[in-house]
């Protein structure tokens, strides 16, 4: 507590008056010396004994108090900051600045952490800035960031105003002459056309850039599980190939092997998610005979934009003969050859509906479509009364991709379509409407007819009449094909008894037979979203197995899933860790990409002190180096420990000093009060005051009087 005197004036005229009124009587009284009138003197006098006493002085005496300074520690928790024994380095520089900060006396610190957790950069000026602005600059003693330098929001011109608000020092977690080497994306398209290639470009840096370029060895993750190998040329962008196999995401990783003593390899690493889309889906529909429901499978194929289909329905057999002149019939000639010979590779899906053998088709072209299967193509069989016949195109080469042969039994009565075991795990039937309920009856309509089949391979999905196989679904060599044991599917679509989800369920046999990676029945797939990772496993064994996690630092963890209502098998799990995740269940794999591609926070994880350097220029501060040496990727996965250098020293200055210095970093002694009490004294009490102007006034009367 301190005392200070001042003087204070409280006019009791408006201030413009009081001024007219002085100079008027000054002047007169000027006018008066100039005359050498008597009594001039004693008149002056007078006149300014008023004016004061108009003025109104007094003593003004204020008690001030001394307000403590306030030092800002802004830490640094970003994810390079925990790589290389960063984390325990902060650690141990923020506990020895907070204990030297506590010797100065009359010193405030506050203390801002700063984790950007599921970010892609380090926005700490931001952070320094918001808790400047909280404290008053004649309080600001000095700023102190623990970094390793990576700021990534550092404006290109820093504002003049943060000059008075003392000194910024950066105390780095590291040491000059740190290696590293990145991998990162420079060009990849968000999607590509199934069947189409996509070029992705790469580039793979070393840091500090080394004299001359060297080759490097590059290890390519594809979607399938597979590998590529390639070399590329350090500090030259390498462009790749690969085609389009399939609709939906794939994910593609490239990898480079580590340089000794680099500070981590989280970044020798990086993946890219390509959507995969159809242009559009080619599907060749072929009609044994017309029936009630042929029209409800072309209905349903045209409803669907992305869907090019031919259509053609076997109306004259060569065995009908009712002697029309060929020049008279309006119907276009089957072009055999051309749709199986020719162009049978151009289609994604065949269908035949109700086909039995008719000498339309040779064998030669139906072994040709069994082998345009095994080579990848897909195949659907609707079966009807012929299929159970000796016509049946089971006894023709299609019986070898086929899943169930027939019995020769055709059922015609009632019967209410169900979902298996299995179909209720299966992504293709799983969530059907009708069907979401477990272990109730669905609510769709009844169809009229099954013809009965023995399964030989494949999962049945569907069953019909006394719970014989209905719908199957099976992978015959590259291929899919399913089986429909039923040619009633139409009744749905006509609404027969409230009908059912003959649209939804065609279109995801469709999407499945096409190898669409959301129908998969064995996939274990994820989805980002911010900070967490939604894993979802599709079996049809069933069971809930724990995953393991691969996080890019080298960590792994074990995550449980659980079985939802809907067969879906799920879990979830948190990282703040950015980069790419590999996620196993021991016989599946699949990559969780969290962040951006080419994440500023990943992109250099060296020490520096350039982002920090302008700053501590404009404020006066200091950077100093807290690492005796490189801070080193250790062996077998742990961390290094690097050896902390010797603080540098505090000490306090005068505003306008320098703040550093080679092995000390400066405070801003600002001494700054605040008043807590004023009292006033007037200097001319009013009576006193108005006394002597009247005494003053009479002598110089006298004076003139003589």
């Amino acid at each position: 507590m301190s005392t200070a005197f001042s003087i204070g004036f409280a006019p009791l005229l408006p201030l413009p008056w009081l001024a007219a009124l002085a100079g008027l009587a000054l002047a007169i009284g000027l006018y008066g010396l100039v005359r050498r009138a008597n009594g001039a003197v004693l008149r002056l006098a007078a006149i300014a004994l008023i004016a004061g006493l108009l003025a109104n002085p007094s003593l003004v005496r204020q008690q001030l108090q001394a307000i403590d300074d306030a030092a800002v520690v802004v830490v640094d928790r970003s994810p390079s900051q925990g790589m290389a024994g960063r984390g325990e380095m902060t650690d141990a520089i923020l506990e020895g600045l907070t204990e030297r900060l506590s010797r100065i006396e009359s010193l405030e610190t506050h203390i801002v952490e700063v984790d950007p957790a599921g970010q892609d950069h380090t926005a700490l000026h931001a952070a320094l800035d918001a808790a400047q602005a909280e404290i008053a600059p004649n309080r600001l003693a000095a700023s102190f960031l623990i970094t390793d330098g990576q700021i990534h929001d550092m404006p290109e011109t820093l504002a003049e105003g943060l000059a008075t608000r003392g000194p910024v020092h950066t105390l780095l977690t590291g040491a000059p002459g740190e290696i590293e080497r990145r991998i990162s994306i420079q060009e990849s398209p968000a999607f590509g056309l199934v069947g189409d290639e996509i070029a992705i470009t790469v580039r793979v840096d070393d840091l500090p850039a080394p004299s001359g370029a060297a080759s490097v060895p590059v290890t390519i993750g594809l979607p399938d599980g597979g590998e590529r190998r390639a070399t590329v040329v350090t500090g030259s962008p390498s462009t790749f190939t690969f085609e389009i196999d399939r609709g939906g995401p794939s994910v593609f990783e490239f990898s480079v092997e580590e340089v000794p003593g680099e500070v981590s390899t989280v970044n020798n690493s990086a993946a890219v998610t390509i959507n995969g889309v159809r242009d559009r889906l080619r599907v060749l529909l072929v009609s044994g005979e017309p029936h009630p429901g042929e029209r409800t499978w072309r209905n349903i194929l045209k409803s669907d934009p992305s869907v090019d289909l031919v259509h053609f329905t076997i109306l004259r057999p060569p065995e009908k003969q009712d002697g029309t002149p060929i020049s008279e019939l309006s119907l276009i000639a089957f072009p055999i050859r051309e749709l199986f010979e020719l162009r049978l590779a151009e289609f994604d899906l065949i269908i035949f509906d109700r086909y039995r053998r008719r000498g339309v088709l040779p064998n030669l072209y139906l072994a040709n479509i069994a082998a345009f299967v095994n080579q990848g193509g897909a195949f659907l069989e609707a079966s009807g009364p012929p299929f159970a016949t000796p016509l049946s195109i089971y006894r023709t080469a299609l019986g070898e991709v086929l899943p169930a042969e027939p019995t020769g039994a055709v059922i015609e009565e009632s019967f209410l379509p169900h979902l298996t075991e299995v179909g209720g795990r299966h992504p293709v039937t799983a969530d059907l409407q009708a069907a979401s309920q477990r272990g109730e009856p669905p609510s769709w309509g009844r169809w009229m007819r099954q013809i009965d089949v023995a399964p030989r391979r494949g999962n049945i999905v569907m069953a019909g009449h006394s719970n014989r196989p209905l719908l199957i679904l099976d992978r015959v060599g590259e291929g899919r094909v399913a089986q429909l044991a039923s040619d009633h599917i139409w009744l749905w679509a006509r609404g027969y008894e409230g009908g059912g989800p003959q649209g939804e369920l065609l279109r995801r046999l469709a999407h499945w037979l096409m190898r669409e990676p959301e129908l998969e029945e064995n996939d274990l797939r994820n989805q980002v979203d911010g900070q967490f990772v939604e894993i979802e496993r599709r079996s049809l064994d069933g069971g809930t197995p724990d995953v393991t996690v691969i996080f890019p630092s080298g960590a792994e963890r074990t995550v449980g899933l659980e079985e939802l209502p809907d067969g879906r098998i799920v879990g979830r799990f948190e990282t703040d860790e950015l980069g790419v995740h590999h996620i196993t269940d021991g016989d599946r794999s699949t990559l969780a990409l969290v962040g951006d591609l080419n994440a500023p926070e990943l992109s250099d994880l060296r020490a520096s002190s350039h982002a920090a350097g302008p700053l501590a220029d404009l404020t006066g501060g200091g950077i100093a180096w807290m690492a005796e040496a490189p801070v080193a990727q250790a062996s077998e996965g742990a961390q290094a420990e690097a050896a902390l250098a010797e603080f540098p020293r505090l000490r306090e200055v005068r505003p306008g000093r320098d703040a550093s210095g080679n092995d000390w970093l400066g405070l801003r002694r600002n001494q700054s009060t605040t008043v807590v009490g004023v009292s006033d004294t007037p200097l001319l009490p009013a009576l006193l005051a108005v006394l002597i102007a009247l005494g003053a006034m009479m002598v110089a009367w006298r004076r003139e009087g003589r």
